[in-house]
């Protein structure tokens, strides 16, 4: 007999259900022992890292008793939890940043493939404003720093076995610019059978169609991954003491002078070890995680942990006004500790997956964000939306494509020319999924300044210097095709049917 998924829903364990669990615990160990067996050459000793991780985090699924949390001890934060962005910034403008600068680490997740939007390789590479990639960016932003400032900020990127390769070829353009880039891999884990809750793996190869029994195991595997490969102590030597974490792919995610003096201003008695910035929810973000207060501490409630009667009183605008950007500051010798200790706790994340074939599988994934409530003296901080940027789809690439943000240093800035601070509402359909497709579809990006609301649907193109006002529509029915002229002006329109412009 075999246990599944569901048979680990309930709250209860009988006895046959322990045995059912010691009996798959067992024979999971036994698989993974195989699976080391089968290792050669140098990513043996890696190999074993990354599968006393996966041994770990399979126990703990293995032992789960029902939803994390109880929805009744789940509490509003006190407001001096939550700071507000412009308090911080009301301090005045830091004294002694460079010294500030100097103990500080960025660290970009950049585990992540642009398969979504049809791209092969890292997503960090995709180009995204000026012909620069998100990774250009980056390190125009850090090397803007270290020079205004006379500073010494590195850069790490934590890859995936997805990413590593790539990533590491396109650094070498980077050898002559003012910044340090280090890398390290986050761990690899064996993908699960739904069914049979073991291993899809027969061996460790990465390459072909045995690539799909591996995946890396979400953000939260930053710190086992990051202490496990000696980075951590290097930079701790080095005298950092503060890292400041981000997905890769959100161009709002720049060092903030105001936050990183708040944290270095601190006793160090008080000194906050973790701080998550947060921000004001909108209609758009209502399955983003938000911070509550659950038994004295802070803590990061993703939708995943909602019990399901729950989950629309979680969608509120109104209770939960403030959802998680992903962008952390975090103590250094704080993740050391922790480490050494043992007592990172993060809920894990059970993310079904479909692959080729029809053959379902689960991975077993953690949150960096979930691990507030094991560090000391942790904060949240209210921030602007504009620090929350993510490129996720090519309606988001639209948006900071156009001339709505300009272009400094590294880092996209709203247009003064723009009479409203929020960006408009796009949505591009299924004919602008893919980056090359988009591409095609515009002859030059739209004028988007004085815009609301886009929507696009069917076969449409756009010829140059389009401009678009107010909120616009514009739908090809199955069949039909919409050129959109150069030059139009399009305000407060609806356009659908069949509009052809044909060459002559």
């Amino acid at each position: 007999m075999s246990l599944t998924v569901a048979d680990l829903a309930g709250p209860g364990m009988t006895e046959f259900q322990e045995q059912l669990r010691l009996q798959h615990e067992k024979t999971m160990h036994e698989e993974l022992e195989k699976l080391l067996q089968s290792s050669t050459g140098p990513e043996a000793q890696i190999s074993k890292k990354d599968f006393e991780g996966f041994r770990s985090i399979f126990h703990r699924f293995l032992q789960r008793k029902g939803p994390s949390v109880e929805w009744s001890k789940i509490q509003r934060p006190p407001e001096d939890l939550i700071l507000s962005y412009e308090k911080i910034k009301a301090q005045g403008r830091p004294e002694g940043i460079t010294s500030s600068l100097n103990k500080l680490v960025v660290l970009k997740l950049n585990g992540g493939l642009g398969t979504s939007m049809g791209c092969k390789g890292p997503k960090s590479l995709i180009s995204v404003s000026n012909d620069n990639t998100f990774l250009d960016l980056t390190v125009q932003q850090i090397e803007h720093l270290n020079k205004t400032f006379n500073a010494d900020v590195p850069l790490v990127l934590m890859n995936s076995f997805n990413t590593d390769e790539d990533t590491k070829k396109i650094l070498q353009k980077y050898t002559h610019h003012r910044v340090k880039i280090h890398t390290f891999n986050q761990s690899r884990y064996p993908r699960i059978n739904k069914e049979s809750l073991l291993p899809i793996a027969s061996d460790l190869g990465m390459k072909g169609a045995n690539a799909d029994a591996w995946y890396p195991p979400g953000h939260g595997d930053i710190y086992a991954s990051f202490h496990n490969s000696g980075l951590l102590d290097t930079l701790l030597a080095q005298g950092k003491e503060y890292v400041f974490v981000s997905n890769i792919d959100n161009l709002g995610a720049t060092v903030d002078l105001s936050i990183l003096h708040h944290l270095m201003s601190q006793p160090a008695s008080r000194r906050c070890e973790f701080i998550m910035e947060v921000t004001n929810k909108t209609r758009s973000d209502v399955k983003g995680g938000t911070l509550i207060q659950y038994e004295d501490h802070l803590r990061l409630l993703e939708i995943a942990q909602v019990p399901k009667d729950h989950v629309d009183e979680f969608k509120s605008v109104t209770k939960f006004k403030i959802f998680n950007t992903n962008n952390l500051w975090i103590s250094l010798p704080a993740i050391k500790r922790l480490q050494q200790e043992n007592t990172l706790d993060l809920e894990i994340i059970v993310n079904p997956k479909s692959l080729d074939g029809g053959l379902n599988v689960i991975q077993l994934e953690t949150a960096v964000g979930a691990a507030i409530k094991c560090f000391d003296n942790a904060l949240g901080v209210n921030v602007p939306r504009s620090r929350f940027l993510p490129v996720k789809t090519s309606s988001d690439l639209l948006l900071v494509m156009s001339n709505l943000y300009s272009l400094e240093a590294g880092s996209l800035t709203m247009s003064k020319r723009r009479e409203f601070p929020s960006t408009p509402h796009v949505k591009l359909g299924s004919s602008f999924t893919k980056v090359q497709d988009f591409l095609k579809r515009f002859e030059n990006i739209p004028d988007m300044l004085e815009l609301d609301h886009l929507t696009v649907s069917g076969d449409v193109t756009f010829g140059k210097n389009v401009s678009l006002k107010g909120t616009v529509i514009i739908i090809a029915n199955h069949g039909d095709r919409i050129d959109i002229p150069a030059g139009a002006v399009l305000e407060n329109k609806i356009v659908s049917g069949n509009l052809r412009i044909l060459d002559h």
